[in-house]
Parts: C-alpha cells; sequence; structure tokens
C-alpha cells in the first residue's frame, strides 16, 4: 500500500479520482454488448469464464465469478499517471478525508458500489439475502436499485421486462414444488412471477429477499457491497444451467437441501405485494433545474443508497454541489471534470485507461465540483452515494 503517492494523488486532483475501467465476466449469461467495448473484447478473459457483461464502478470488494478469477476481479483502481493504485486501499488511507466522517466512522469502507450490468435476455429468477440469513454465511446483505439510461440502450434486446416477486394467487407449495425439480427438470419460476415492461429513464428499488429476473436493458445499478446471491431458477432462455450450489450454496451447510429453510430465504410480504409498482417503481424527481443544468435523483426511497443524473447543457460551465461522497461515470458529452479532461467513449479497448468514471471526496462535493460541457450535446453523468444524503423518501 503505498500511502504517499495515495496522498499526493489525492492532492494533485483536489480531491476527485479518475478511476480505471473495471470489466467483470459472467460465465451463466450472454452479454448485450452495450457497454462501449471493441466488440472482440467481450470475450477477452476466455470463454471458459464467460463474455463480459458488467463493468463496475468504485468497488471495494471481490466479484464472484468463478475459481479462475484473479485475487483482484471486481476490485476498482485509480489511475496515478500511468500507475495503477488500489481504490480499497485509497479508502484505508484516507479514511474520513475522502468518503467523510459518518460513512467512515459507521463502515470503515466505502460500502456501496454500482455497475452497469448488460445482458441479451432475462437473468434467472433470483434474490439477495436479507440480513439475518447472510449474517449466518459471514456475508453482507444486498439491496439494490435499477436505472435505464437512454444513452446505454440503442438497442433494447430480446426481453425488455424484469420479473418481481410472485403473483398474489401463487402458492407456497407451487413454488416449493418448483424449487424440489431443481436437478431434474427446468423449474421455469418466472411463469409464477409478474412482469413489467421496462421504460428507459426510470428505475426500481430492489429490497432483500425479493425474487426478480432483470430484463435485458443496459442498467446501472446502485447497490450495497456484497455478492450475496441465491439462483432460484435454473435456467433461463440464452444462459446456461444453474448449478445447485449457486441455489443453496451460501446457507448453512445443514439447510442446503431443507426447501422449507430455502423458501423462507425470501421476504414473503414482499414478493406477494399486490402493490408491488407502488411502492418500488421509481420515476427521476428533479432536484435542481436552470437554463444551464439539471440534476434529478434517479434512486431514493431506501435508507442505503442514492443516485443522480446530471445533464448539462452543451457549451456550459457549472459549479455542481452534493452533500457527500460519490462515485460516478459519463456517459455523454467531454470537457472537463475539476482538474481533469473527461469524455464519454464511443469504444472502448479493453486494457485502455479512460477518462469517463471518477470518484469525489466528501469536502470537493460539497465545495462543489467545476464542470465544462465542451461538446455540442448534454454531458449526462450518473452518480451514486451512500446513505440517502437528502434524497426523497419515497414515491
Amino acid at each position: 500500500m503505498n500511502s504517499q503517492l495515495i496522498r499526493k494523488t489525492f492532492d494533485e486532483g483536489k480531491g476527485i479520482f479518475l478511476m480505471c475501467p473495471n470489466w467483470i465476466p459472467r460465465a451463466l449469461l450472454e452479454p448485450g454488448k452495450r457497454l462501449r467495448l471493441l466488440a472482440d473484447d467481450y470475450s477477452r478473459l476466455g470463454l471458459k469464464r464467460g463474455y463480459i457483461c458488467e463493468r463496475w464502478f468504485s468497488a471495494t470488494e471481490k466479484a464472484e465469478t468463478g475459481p479462475e478469477a484473479p485475487e483482484d476481479e471486481g476490485l476498482s483502481y485509480i489511475y496515478s499517471n500511468g500507475t495503477r493504485l488500489l481504490f480499497k486501499d485509497c479508502v484505508a488511507v484516507l479514511g474520513s478525508d475522502l468518503i467523510g466522517r459518518e460513512i467512515w466512522e459507521q463502515y470503515h469502507r466505502w460500502p456501496v458500489f454500482s455497475k452497469f450490468f448488460d445482458y441479451k435476455c432475462t437473468s434467472f429468477h433470483h434474490l439477495h439475502h436479507k440480513e439475518k440469513d447472510a449474517a449466518l454465511v459471514g456475508l453482507q446483505s444486498k439491496p439494490e436499485a435499477y436505472y435505464y439510461p437512454a444513452e446505454m440502450n440503442l438497442s433494447l434486446d430480446s426481453a425488455p421486462v424484469t420479473y418481481f416477486g410472485f403473483d398474489p394467487s401463487v402458492t407456497k407449495e407451487e413454488i416449493i414444488g418448483r424449487l424440489s425439480q431443481f436437478e431434474n427438470h427446468e423449474n421455469r419460476l418466472t411463469e409464477l412471477s409478474r412482469a413489467f415492461r421496462l421504460e428507459l429513464g426510470t428505475g426500481w428499488y430492489t429490497p432483500p429477499g425479493v425474487l426478480h429476473a432483470c430484463g435485458s436493458l443496459c442498467t446501472y445499478e446502485p447497490q450495497w457491497m456484497s455478492e450475496s446471491c441465491s439462483l432460484w431458477e435454473n435456467h433461463t432462455p440464452g444462459g446456461s444451467i444453474v448449478p445447485y450450489d449457486e441455489f443453496a450454496g451460501k446457507v448453512p451447510e445443514n439447510k442446503r437441501r431443507d426447501l422449507e429453510y430455502l423458501y423462507n430465504l425470501m421476504d414473503i410480504e414482499a414478493n406477494f405485494d399486490p402493490d408491488y409498482r407502488k411502492k418500488y417503481f421509481r420515476r427521476p424527481v428533479i432536484e435542481i433545474e436552470d437554463k444551464y443544468y439539471t440534476q434529478k435523483w434517479i434512486t431514493y426511497g431506501n435508507p442505503f443508497f442514492a443516485a443522480k443524473e446530471l445533464r448539462i447543457q452543451p457549451g456550459q460551465t457549472v459549479v455542481v454541489k452534493d452533500n457527500a461522497a460519490y462515485g460516478c461515470i459519463l456517459i455523454q458529452g467531454h470537457g472537463r471534470f475539476g482538474v481533469f479532461q473527461a469524455e464519454a467513449p464511443n469504444v472502448i479497448r479493453f486494457e485502455e485507461q479512460t477518462y469517463d468514471e471518477f470518484f469525489v471526496s466528501e469536502r470537493s462535493a460539497r465545495e462543489g465540483v467545476r464542470i465544462e460541457n465542451n461538446s455540442h450535446q448534454e454531458f449526462v453523468m450518473l452518480k451514486h452515494f451512500c446513505h440517502n444524503v437528502n434524497a426523497p423518501s419515497g414515491n
């Protein structure tokens, strides 16, 4: 850990880090190929490990992508004059100077991250463990949210719908019956679910314990820093067969064949809620709007994290203030972001350093970041925060 270089880079960036692209393969699903990678590079990590389907932002925990993954898979790095420094080390060295006193004293880490996930088909119907269930096996719970940016979705691919929970008419016996067939037949669990057509420029919040099969849009996904997951559906069109361990591997050893226990991993009330859309669907809420720029809340209504979309008009220079540290990704336009050049690339080569992703310290966020839009279109940036930092309370 090079503490001196970390502090020097932090000071030279005026409290902002330039981040390195962080590509993640997934073996079980086909890629949507909208992450702006060069076409041949989606298989750069080898077909055995799977196509690149995700890009992670400001992540401090390893991605679970199989036994052949390198030790730092999923961990974000910052860029410092040709050198890469582990973002997790930057958090450890700088502490409250980077992420703010409240978050540092409560977690002693940056406990959230965001990603683009990009699949050609719907994902498997799956859930992330509730807090008490995750704790039993030494994991963190994982609430998450989704936002569908138009700039990343020139194609909607084959299944632009997401399934949430189960239809209220479905019985416990039906679900357990399907789960009992996990190793024998396709259980087609989404036949018992409810599908919602996805709308560009909107999103959802998904609490832990809710079954969901994500649709085929390239999705911006703020979430808690955890890989706790249980795949309940054993096959989806365009995907591979799911091993039983992906269903029951993250529970106590003596519960892995206990279907009653596995059934209760889900939040019963939320999964069968007839008003699910009313409670968890999220339309953007304007925070500030003038002739120079607009900033909207796109993730809100939960106690864990929040996100914003910033749009700056062509040719404008603005100072944008926020109340907390954040990670961000530029998806359209070019110009300056603080002391850095900034541009949303059209095509990215796998090992190329880009100038589209940053992490902003709490102090720099509060003082305001000077941003120049030197393009002839809107400068569009997505930001994710820990906690709600004055976000709206809900719908």
